[in-house]
């Protein structure tokens, strides 16, 4: 259930992205190809997936995607997405570990959870089924010009999104050049289970009341009644570029702007005493804005027995949060029908401006903070590897398998007391797993 608004708009803008990828890609379809394409232009083209995500003693996840496709005419194609996934695990709730065992409220308030000493704390209620779909359609003005229009919805127990996207490309120089403007807009409604909490308040627990009647009152005083909702808006501009028969250049720039509720409910922070004690358990609370800037390039070359891309993408925003991303593919043509593919992905991003891994008690109270490693100081990277080979009839078989690595860093905080003796910023790891169909 617990949200990362670092990436919560991620779905519009590789919607936007999208459009420019498919471009590039399409540019280096050999004839006979192309040929295929156009026999099969008034027939559907189908793709399904089943993928597996699995962090090491938290989250899994199971997600099945299905997308079609239907070309009418050679001026229009309609693409149709299903995305379903389930979650579970547990996440880390943002707490510290401590050398005695730690009582934890669930967010619903309904019940509790123990966690040992010396662990760091987890929450083990992160559980949800997400259900979305998108509907794109692309239409040829001319030789020129195309355009791009599409929605989508999404929906989960605690939060729904639905959104819109269009954009245009404008062809030059023979297509040589290509100009890209899209735009996206989603609104989202946040619901979480137990309601928002009050920004900063204190986590209360069961053991502390005599009455269950006076624990419900002190929990509802921890929380805002109903639902929120938070909008973001995107733009992207772009330019694809074809350097010679072998090689081209894609370069864009995307702005997004986010309103509304931006905290994690499900995120808290351990207030701790000099001696790196727990004295209090508080929810986060985070701005409720966030102007993001992206620059992206990537150059894709067709080699003699493959394609080769590689690509850099800097993002930074008003939370201070700066990021840096280097990643490449190699395709290898073992035959016509079979090949292998190599992906190497480096990610390095530093802290937002009101990231803390604890508070302390002795110092005022901040108006923002959050000890959600996801928005600190990390570096991550990603290895992985996929075979795909055509079979009769033009079906297709993929395998992929990655292996994802997370390395949360301390922000220059010091570390006080018996806090020393924990890590405070463990390494994550993750396997991803997936298999595809096409026909």
């Amino acid at each position: 259930m617990a949200k990362n608004n670092n990436q919560i708009n991620v779905i519009p803008t590789k919607q936007i992205a999208g459009a420019l990828a498919l471009a590039s890609c399409g540019l280096f379809a050999s004839s006979g190809h192309a040929t295929e394409i156009a026999k099969k232009v008034d027939d559907w083209k189908v793709d399904a997936a089943l993928m597996y995500y699995g962090e090491q003693d938290r989250v899994q996840a199971i997600e099945a995607i299905g997308t079609a496709q239907k070309a009418f005419g050679d001026d229009s194609v309609l693409d149709l997405k299903l995305v379903v996934d389930s979650l579970t695990g547990a996440s880390a709730s943002g707490a510290v570990a401590q050398s005695s065992s730690q009582t934890f409220t669930r967010p619903s308030g309904n019940g509790q959870y123990t966690v040992a000493a010396g662990d760091t704390p987890l929450d083990d209620t992160f559980h949800d089924t997400r259900v979305q779909a998108n509907v794109n359609w692309t239409q040829v003005l001319n030789p020129d010009w195309k355009v791009n229009a599409g929605v989508y919805g999404s929906k989960e127990f605690d939060y729904m999104s639905m959104g819109l996207n269009a954009s245009i490309e404008r062809g030059f120089n023979k297509d040589n050049t290509t100009l890209f403007l899209g735009t996206a807009y989603s609104f989202d409604v946040v619901d979480p289970v137990g309601g928002r909490p009050v920004s900063l308040s204190s986590m209360v627990i069961r053991d502390d009341f005599t009455t269950e009647e006076a624990y419900r009152a002190a929990f509802n005083a921890t929380r805002q009644s109903g639902s929120d909702d938070k909008q973001t808006a995107d733009i992207m501009l772009g330019i694809t570029q074809v350097l010679n028969q072998r090689w081209l250049l894609q370069a864009n720039y995307g702005l997004s702007s986010v309103n509304g509720y931006l905290t994690d409910p499900y995120k808290v922070l351990s207030v701790v005493d000099n001696n790196g004690l727990t004295q209090d358990i508080v929810y986060e609370n985070r701005p409720d804005s966030r102007l993001k800037h992206s620059f992206y390039v990537m150059t894709k070359g067709a080699l003699d027995s493959g394609v080769v891309d590689f690509s850099y993408r800097y993002n930074t925003d008003d939370w201070d949060l700066t990021s840096h991303t280097l990643e490449t593919h190699y395709r290898y043509y073992f035959s016509g029908s079979f090949y292998g593919q190599l992906h190497l992905r480096y990610y390095q991003q530093s802290a937002v401006n009101f990231y803390q891994p604890f508070l302390m008690a002795d110092t005022p109270m901040p108006e923002f903070a959050s000890a959600d490693y996801r928005i600190g100081d990390m570096s991550a990277y990603t290895l992985g590897v996929k075979f795909g080979h055509r079979l009769a009839g033009g079906h297709e078989m993929s395998y992929r398998l990655e292996y994802y690595q997370q390395d949360p860093k301390n922000n220059g905080t010091a570390i006080p007391g018996e806090l020393q003796n924990y890590d405070l910023f463990p390494t994550q790891k993750a396997i991803t797993a997936q298999f595809s169909y096409s026909f």
